[in-house]
């Protein structure tokens, strides 16, 4: 299905009233993998003592765990992660190790972790690690000989195993345990022995790689062998790289043990990938079948909630303090009233004395006691007062203000029409006062009646766009499309600059802090007393600082009027086109967008169920949805995560159809279809390859695809029944004696039928 269809699909989907959603399935978020103690069994060793050339032990050296036990157990005894932790503990001054599940302790273990192998491989690198796995499951198996392990040691390698890893792990085995004999052969052979496997073709998923090996007669064709380069641990990685760009300001602390858990407990092979991604995400069924959450820890605030009678007190004491503070509001303001009152009596009866004043000079000691200036001061002073009492008990009496007219205002300036000759210093003085008082209403008058223009204009845009709008429509709708276009990326454009404005690393931040440091530089330079400039000066000035406000925040000029918000003019377009566009509907409008019942980024961060964004509970859970099918799905399309080779499908198709030409070898191999390994534990992955396998192979052919008991213990356990089942004197054809080892060297190996070849490998890889 297109993304197309699949958006157009989402759109139309809105949460089903009448279904109640069901408790939501919320798993704790798994610890570190410490399994505790692990006593040692060395019953087992003692009982292999009664016969010891014949009871072997038997290690499947797993880049995941390595597994041990002896050949006559029905299952290993102990499964070892190959990891180790190394350190000083200063306190006691020692050293201390910590190997496999004990590593995962504590904290200072875990800090300390470092793996045997290199990482996405079954390389061993860290040989010092590895050998702190042997001494540990050597301990725990019972081995209580003096430099020697006193049995013959079985063990598993990887396809095309590097012949220095092999080389090491000789001398590992022969120098440092003094093994009497050392058999090594490919762990998936040894699945697909014990799982009565003669001819077909081996698809081992691990947890480093997936190998493809044609096997016919019980002989692998190494030569024909292919090789995926995705297994377990990039599919825990995958998934922790997902979670994390699904969450990228989760706060929880999430680790590839956890991950490795989800894939494990959650991700499941689609049967049909296509059709189910496609409707995943859909309401129906999403909190019941698909959606998983996994909460993590928080720290909730708590929330005093009170009880009904106490938010009534706590209400009634609101009004009681808010008719309070009326009162001493009401009291405030008469007791302005009444100064103002006093005060223009006195101004009043210092205006009768100044005009009954007999001199000047007794006029200007007058208007010194108040501190004024002449007595057009004075008359302004009472004036002023005069209308603030009016206003003040207008106020009081709930009554309208009078507004006086602009243009009666002009008529209160008599001096301007006087001549300058007939005035003297006072009255000039006053002239100008009232020629500026004159302007100012003027400014006023001319800016009303540029309101009273502006609002005409508007009226008539208003009318045209109606004319328009009824003599062309699809005109009129056509350009309030585009114009919501243009909102919408407004929009856009100021969501991108608000958080780029909180980033540090955001180009407006850089300009800040760009403007900041050169702050210092933009002033004058002091001397020093010893000679040089001094800059160092910036904020000895206590105005200084005040830059700091003028570049965080820039006012915006008086002469500019406030834009007005894109979002409300987005609105009432949007409002236009509900009324008059038939195609334009509710769900196109930017509200239904942002409703999260039709919201697919929401079904896929949060699930079927309304996010509150202040609860830690919420803000510390990862739902896991599309990701449980999309992980394992990387083994069919490898694409998926970027990796560029073909899928299994097509590896195994191609195998078995081109570099086989004969159609009895070919339909052998088609007719058991070997799944083994951890990453095939998926329940449905051989329904899933059979059918494929169906699509892409003739119809003549027979497809029958089967998987290993135990996909993760059948390898030990083909090793271990090798061991049991095979005569003494067929076992020296796959074992390398001590003697072998002493007069050939380490290079030296065995061809046998579940062993990797001698020859250069020719193994390749998928795709």
């Amino acid at each position: 299905m297109a993304i197309t269809s699949v958006q157009r699909i989402v759109q139309e989907r809105t949460l089903p009233s009448d279904h109640p959603l069901p408790p939501p399935r919320i798993y704790p978020a798994p610890d570190f993998p410490f399994k505790g103690w692990q006593p040692a069994q060395p019953e087992g060793y003692r009982q292999s003592a009664a016969n010891p050339s014949e009871n072997a032990i038997v290690i499947d050296n797993g880049a995941s765990t390595v597994k041990a036990g002896f050949s006559f157990d029905k299952k290993p005894r102990f499964l070892v992660p190959p990891i180790m932790a190394k350190y000083k503990d200063r306190k006691f001054n020692k050293y201390c190790a910590f190997v496999g599940w004990d590593a995962y302790a504590d904290a200072t273990t875990r800090g300390q972790i470092r793996q045997a192998f290199e990482t996405h491989t079954s390389i061993p690198t860290n040989w010092d690690i590895m050998e702190g796995v042997f001494d540990y499951i050597f301990l725990k198996l019972g081995v209580d000989e003096q430099g020697s392990v006193g049995r013959p040691i079985v063990i598993t390698e990887p396809v095309a195993n590097f012949g220095h890893s092999r080389r090491m792990l000789n001398e590992m085995m022969f120098e440092c345990y003094q093994a009497p004999s050392v058999t090594m052969g490919i762990d998936s052979l040894f699945s697909y022995r014990y799982n009565k496997g003669n001819s077909g073709i081996i698809v081992s998923s691990s947890h480093t790689s997936t190998h493809i090996i044609p096997v016919l007669d019980k002989k692998p064709i190494l030569q024909s062998c292919a090789r995926l380069n995705w297994g377990g641990s990039q599919s825990h990685e995958f998934l922790h790289k997902l979670i994390r760009l699904k969450y990228p300001n989760f706060t929880g602390k999430m680790t590839y043990e956890q991950t490795e858990q989800y894939v494990k407990q959650f991700c499941y092979l689609s049967k049909d990938f296509d059709r189910e991604m496609s409707t995943f995400l859909d309401w129906s069924g999403l909190e019941e079948e698909r959606n998983v959450i996994i909460q993590y820890p928080y720290t909730e605030q708590v929330v005093i909630e009170k009880s009904p009678e106490e938010l009534a007190r706590i209400a009634e004491r609101k009004k009681e303090s808010g008719r309070r503070l009326q009162a001493q509001a009401a009291k405030m303001r008469l007791e302005k009233l009444v100064k103002k009152e006093k005060d223009l009596a006195d101004y009043q009866k210092l205006y009768a004395a100044y005009t009954d004043a007999p001199t000047k000079k007794e006029q200007r000691r007058l208007l010194d006691t108040e501190d004024l200036k002449d007595e057009a001061a004075l008359e302004r002073r009472i004036r002023d007062l005069d209308k603030s009492i009016k206003k003040s008990r207008n106020k009081d009496l709930g009554e309208p203000e009078e507004e006086e007219k602009l243009e009666d205002q002009l008529n209160k300036f008599p001096l301007l029409d006087t001549p300058d000759d007939q005035l003297d210093d006072i009255g000039l003085k006053e002239k100008r006062h009232q020629r500026l008082m004159k302007s100012g209403v003027e400014a006023r008058i001319r800016a009303k009646e540029e309101k009273e223009r502006e609002r005409a204009r508007i009226a008539e845009e208003e009318r045209l766009d109606q004319e328009h709008r009824q003599n062309n429509p699809e005109d009129w709708i056509k350009g309030r499309r585009t114009q919501r276009e243009n909102l919408l990326l407004k929009i856009k454009e100021q969501a991108r600059l608000k958080a780029d404005s909180g980033n540090r690393k955001g180009v407006a931040s850089q300009a800040r802090m760009k403007a900041l440091a050169n702050l210092a530089s933009d002033g004058p330079k002091r001397k020093r007393r010893g000679g040089g400039d001094n800059d160092d000066d910036f904020g000895a000035d206590d105005q200084d600082w005040d830059a700091y406000r003028d570049v965080a925040k820039e006012d915006a000029s008086d002469d500019e009027e406030p834009e007005e918000d894109p979002l409300a003019q987005l609105k009432a377009v949007e409002s236009e086109l509900l009324q008059y566009d038939d195609s334009f509907s509710e769900k196109d409008t930017i509200e239904a967008q942002n409703d999260w019942t039709k919201s697919l980024m929401h079904a896929f961060l949060r699930g079927a169920r309304p996010f509150d964004g202040e609860s830690q509970r919420e803000f510390n859970q990862v739902h896991l949805n599309v990701e449980r099918i999309r992980v394992p799905e990387v083994t069919f399309q490898p694409s998926i995560a970027g990796v560029d080779q073909a899928g299994i499908v097509e590896i195994i198709e191609g195998i078995a159809m081109s570099r086989f030409s004969d159609p009895a070898q070919q339909r052998a191999l088609l007719q058991d279809i070997f799944l083994t390994g951890g990453n095939t534990s998926f329940l449905t992955f051989e329904e899933r390859l059979a059918r494929e396998m169906r699509a892409v192979i003739p119809s003549a052919y027979d497809i029958n695809v089967r998987k290993a008991a135990d996909p993760i213990l059948d390898a030990w356990r083909g090793a271990a029944g090798w061991w049991s089942s095979t005569p003494a004197s067929d076992r020296h054809i796959a074992t390398v004696t001590k003697e072998e080892y002493a007069e050939r060297g380490s290079d030296y190996i065995k061809e046998h039928d579940l062993g990797n070849s001698l020859a250069p490998s020719t193994l390749t890889f998928g795709g």
